[in-house]
């Protein structure tokens, strides 16, 4: 009878381990359309691969312990697309998934044996704070100071899908992951709206401190914001699959969709030749590179600049591409701090990286004078000069002053311009007002043949003809001349394996 007891407690401890927490919160998310952690880990993983680590966790504190199944955090190991994974998810419906020493324990360990066995970590955020019985107390900071400080470099990928209230720890998570998709209704913050309301007498709506909007387009800590958990949860999975395991490795190859080029004839219907005038580079990127492989990161950010994931032939890239939609397509601080962070992650896993230049320069004043932009511009160049992947560069339209320098100009392994090229310090007609002075609403023909005068030696064959550029292409070509040099600059001596530089570089701007 012994076996029988123990084979029956056994499956009594499992039972009320997967049961998580409050039915009621269970129920209130079923009728929601929201996910609880055990199925957002389901939807996640290949199915039936995942296997629980810490299912038998509970409260450090004895009173606690009989509600506080796996602790509020579900973790264990599965596979996304055949290759394996380390996986935390925030159990809300138990004590808010509220940081604690055992549940701070279980998540440390995770993503450490993430990073000793060179695999991605995914983090699914859902937290109401610090858990302050189990904290309060010299003893109490001590231990959740050894279970929650980050030393992180960019080891593995981390991706982190940031699915409802999210506050303290869930927070500092998603703070240094590579990669952060919000569900709109979603809140990322450091401290919560009652935590506010106690310590400052600040009232303040959720939406409003940290909301999906907020962590898209102001801070930039979200790259991308969706409707629901299964899109949140199917926009991790295509991140990493566009990433290797770990930084030794290189990223998986595609199979190139058929129809892939075909229509980069369009790029001359789609790019007017008049430098002034505007279109939407996404459209031009769509043109060149693999059907349906573009995965653009912090899209709302920085929206002058755009920073995508694609394939090109089947090979992961990663594209800086001015857009003059936005600004005319002028760098600004956001873009800078957008071009920066996205630079450090494709060299710290071996993407090669690819600029799309039609940049009129940096757009400054006061603001960004206030807002640092000449260290955003530096740190810019600095990312750009540490990077040890390849990097190719094509100038589409025009590339002025230091924008051309920060978008690849004499930094990349291989330059190529399109014969639509202008290329100068500022453009002919900035250079004419300033150094003449002349109005040309008033003296029109004297402006013309000052803006002429300035116009010479622009030319993508006066840069070609000193070497300074490799190549002059026809638009049309640029996918076939990207597949080619890809190839030719493939970083062969060490197995396209780079020298991660920029594996410390800071997670904040």
């Amino acid at each position: 009878m012994g076996w029988e007891n123990n084979v029956e407690e056994h499956r009594r401890r499992i039972a009320a381990a997967e049961a998580m927490g409050s039915t009621r919160r269970l129920e209130e998310r079923a009728a929601a359309g929201i996910l609880n952690a055990r199925q957002r880990i389901e939807a996640l993983l290949d199915s039936g691969s995942f296997h629980e680590s810490g299912r038998f966790a509970v409260s450090a504190r004895a009173e606690s312990a009989d509600r506080s199944p796996a602790d509020g955090v579900v973790d264990g190991y599965g596979r996304i697309d055949g290759r394996e994974v380390v996986v935390c998810a925030q159990d809300f419906t138990t004590l808010g998934s509220s940081s604690a020493i055992n549940n701070g324990r279980k998540s440390q360990k995770m993503w450490r044996t993430a990073e000793k066995n060179g695999v991605p970590f995914v983090y699914l955020s859902e937290c109401s704070g610090a858990r302050i019985p189990d904290i309060m107390g010299a003893v109490g900071m001590g231990r959740i100071g050894e279970g929650f400080i980050f030393s992180r470099r960019r080891i593995v990928p981390w991706a982190d899908a940031l699915l409802g209230m999210s506050f303290g720890g869930g927070t500092w998570v998603a703070s240094v992951s590579d990669f952060v998709v919000m569900r709109k209704g979603a809140v990322m913050a450091v401290t919560s709206p009652r935590v506010n309301s106690v310590a400052i007498s600040e009232q303040i709506d959720p939406e409003d401190m940290g909301g999906w909007r907020v962590q898209t387009e102001i801070t930039g800590k979200a790259d991308l914001a969706v409707d629901t958990d299964e899109e949140a949860l199917q926009a991790v999975r295509d991140y990493l699959s566009y990433l290797p395991s770990n930084c030794n490795e290189m990223p998986p190859m595609a199979d190139v969709p058929a129809g892939s080029g075909e229509d980069a004839n369009r790029i001359l219907d789609l790019v007017p030749e008049e430098r002034r005038r505007t279109y939407d580079v996404r459209k031009v990127i769509r043109l060149i590179v693999d059907r349906d492989s573009m995965f653009p990161i912090k899209e709302r950010f920085g929206r002058s600049l755009v920073t995508s994931f694609a394939r090109i032939e089947g090979r992961s890239v990663g594209i800086i591409a001015n857009n003059p939609m936005f600004k005319g397509g002028a760098l600004d601080v956001d873009s800078c701090d957008k071009a920066t962070s996205f630079i450090a992650m494709c060299d710290s896993f071996n993407v090669p990286l690819i600029f799309l230049a039609d940049v009129p320069g940096f757009l400054i004043g006061i603001e960004g004078e206030h807002r640092k932009v000449p260290g955003k511009i530096m740190n810019f160049m600095q990312a750009l000069e540490l990077a040890s992947v390849p990097v190719l560069s094509v100038i589409m339209r025009k590339s002025y002053g230091q924008a051309y320098i920060n978008m690849g100009g004499g930094r990349s392994d291989e330059m190529a311009c399109w014969f639509t090229a202008d290329i100068s310090f500022v453009d002919p007609a900035v250079a004419a007002s300033i150094v003449t002075g002349l109005d040309p609403t008033t003296e029109p023909e004297k402006f013309a043949a000052a803006v002429d005068e300035y116009s010479l030696g622009c030319s993508p064959y006066d840069l070609a003809g000193q070497y300074l550029a490799h190549d002059v292409i026809d638009p049309r070509d640029t996918r076939r001349w990207l597949g080619r040099m890809l190839d030719a600059h493939q970083r062969r001596r060490t197995g396209g394996i780079g020298a991660h530089h920029m594996q410390s570089w800071p997670f904040t701007y």
